[in-house]
This record gives C-alpha cells, structure tokens and sequence, in this order.
C-alpha cells in the first residue's frame, strides 16, 4: 500500500507540473478504424484535460486526406489499432488553458497534421518543426508530452492540442471547405511558393486529386501556365473549368509527345506508382520538380540512378506539409483569394465513412470528402 501511494503521489506532481489533473479528462467520441480494412465503427475515449498553454476545439468538420486511407490499410508501417484517423481539422474553441493568448472561446480554429515537436533540434529552432525527427502526429502516434498517450484523430467530436501548433481560422472562412487547407492546402502551397513559381511560368501538376487541385487554385492565382497530368477522361473538363491551359491523359501516348523540356517547375501529388524520370525529362534546364504524394511501399516508385545522373541541372526535391507559420499563412492566404478546395460533405457516421474510403481507394471522388462532425449526436 505505502508502494502505492508513493506512485499516486508522483502521478499527481506530474499531472500538476502540466497544469493537468486525471479526473479533469475529456469523453469524446469519434469513429475508428480497427484493423486493417478500413470498416469504421463508433468509439468513445478519453483526452487528456486542457493544460495551462493548450485549447479545446469542438470539431466541426473533418477532411478525408488520402494518406488516412495508407495509415488504416497499414501501407507504410505496421498500425496499432484502433486508429481515429484525421488530420484537416475545423472547428471552435470552446476552452482556452489560463496562459493562452492566441485564442479565445467562440474562434475558429484548425488543427494539420501535427500537434507538437521537441522545440530542440535546429529545425524547431529555425521555424521548421514539421521536420523535426521527433514531431507528434495527430493520430495514430504517442504524445511524450502527455504520458505517452495514443493520440486520435479529427473524426471525433473534439480535440486538445497546444495553442503554439493550432491555426487561427479567420472569421469569414467557409468552415466547411477550410478544414483540407490544413493538409491538402499546405502540402501544395508550401513547395509552390519554396520553387519561386510566377506569372508565366509553364508548370505541371502531375495527378489531379484533393493536392492536384489545390496546386492548380494556387498556380493559377500566381498566373502559371499549367499543365494537369492523370490517368483517366472523367477530370479534363474539371482542369479546364479551374484554368488548366492543357490536360494530359498519361494512357494515351500521343498526348505525351512533344513535352521534353517544356516545363520551368512541375509538382507530383501521385499517390501511386510512376516514373519520376518521365517526369524529370520534361523540365527545361534549370527546372525544378516536386515530389509531395507518397505511394504505399508496394507501390514506391524507384529511380534509376544511371537515369538520374542524366538530368544534370534539373532539381528534384521533397516537401512534407509545411512549419506552423506558414501553415498559418496559407491558411490566410486561401481564405482573402477564395481558394477553396472542391468538397462532398458527408454526415458523422461509421457507414458512410467506410463507403467514402472505398471510393477514395477507387478513384470515383472529386476531390475531397469532409464529415460534417456537428452531425455526429444526431446520427
């Protein structure tokens, strides 16, 4: 018993050195994943309590990003299940911790695919957090900072996270498009804007699903010439309603002719595998190339390195999201230009999210679903 008591007593130093207490923990409910065929069930859990530096957010919406589908299907590492998956997340603060001074209750706020870092390394010190090899991930992953807790997603109805990793959401936003801006959005202005892309430049998207279209919305707000490449004919009309100068359909060989050395920057969003080089080849000299969709490892594309060596002074480079301040200002950029993602919403509900799943897994969506998480009491 004295046993006991001395680890009771070292628990509650450590939930009061957070500002938390254990009983203060907050019932929430979500839809999760729990094993690898992506059939969602309701699940209710518990979040930690809301510290001294952190907000409460009542999810309003919840975006459906391709790379929920990879982490539920296990196609990049063995899962631990059961996985609430969502990371473009929306909605209102409804409890701020007593030090916090970017929010208040009644703002909107939104949570991307990162909710803390080590605050140590270089990269957190130089404003690059999200490349930090000791990020926390908004679901499926451990919080250190919460006694190793499983985080969960945004198909919940709530969500706990530190202010300094939270997006003010302006007022005037369309909530119910906004919520993709935390990943989609980010994944594709960051590397747009890195890459110097300006008026006239000719440029690729290289896939045109939720960051193919957000690619095409910021290239042609800049004024780029662009090019959308895919796999089938249902999307042509779509890349010629958003602007797209052309549309190639990659199936069709003569539509691929005549394309070497033509593009100043081109940017892959392929969730599926490719040749990178086919790509490469259709930059100009000094042009540059983006690679931002990650395939499943069955599906990982390889580069010959006897092919690479051949692209002298054309730049191949990776991006991963973007740091919370420019999170931040993509954010506010895409709300002052109207630059929106095209969006089904879909109600809060485990049937409707499982038969989202397979049309995203088939291709038969444009171009992001969002669930309607105020839905979720009334189902």
């Amino acid at each position: 018993m004295k046993g006991f008591s001395i680890l009771a007593g070292l628990a509650m130093v450590l939930f009061s050195a957070t500002g938390l207490r254990a009983q203060d923990s907050i019932p929430t409910k979500g839809f999760a994943a729990f094993d690898e065929t992506g059939v969602f069930k309701p699940y209710d859990f518990n979040r930690h309590a809301v510290g001294d530096d952190e907000i409460q957010i009542e999810i309003l919406y919840s975006g459906i990003c391709h790379s929920d589908l990879h982490n539920v299907h296990g196609d990049w590492r063995k899962e631990e299940y059961p996985i609430v998956p969502g990371h473009e997340i929306a909605g209102k603060v409804v409890k701020v911790g007593k030090n916090v001074t970017k929010f208040k209750v009644g703002d909107y706020a939104g949570v991307g695919c990162i909710i803390n870092s080590c605050h140590e390394c270089d990269f957190c010190k130089n404003g690059q957090e999200h490349y930090c090899s000791n990020t926390v991930s908004t679901y499926h992953d451990h919080d250190p900072y919460h006694n190793n807790e499983r985080t969960q997603g945004g198909y919940s109805n709530n969500y706990v996270i530190s202010e300094d990793y939270a997006i003010l959401i302006p007022q005037n936003a369309d909530l119910s498009r906004v919520a993709p801006l935390l990943c989609a959005g980010i994944t594709t202005y960051s590397p747009i804007k890195f890459a110097g892309v300006k008026a006239g430049d000719k440029v690729g998207v290289a896939g045109f699903g939720g960051l193919g279209y957000m690619a095409v919305r910021y290239l042609k707000h800049l004024g780029a010439n662009v090019t959308v490449f895919d796999l089938t004919e249902d999307k042509r009309g779509d890349a010629a309603n958003l602007g797209a100068e052309r549309y190639v359909n990659v199936t069709n060989p003569d539509e691929m002719k005549g394309l070497d050395n033509t593009f100043d920057f081109i940017i892959s969003t392929i969730p599926t595998n490719y040749d990178p080089i086919q790509y490469m080849k259709m930059l100009k000299w000094n042009g540059q190339m983006c690679i931002v969709g990650i395939p499943s490892n069955e599906d990982m594309p390889t580069i010959s390195m006897r092919s690479f060596i051949g692209m002298a002074d054309r730049r191949l480079f990776g991006s991963r999201i973007g740091s919370i301040p420019e999170t931040q200002e993509a954010i506010n950029y895409s709300v002052e230009n109207n630059i929106y993602p095209e969006v089904e919403i879909i109600p809060a509900d485990a049937e409707k999210i499982t038969e989202a799943y397979d049309k995203v897994r088939d291709g038969k969506v444009k171009f992001r679903y969002v669930i309607d998480m105020s839905t979720l009491n009334k189902s």
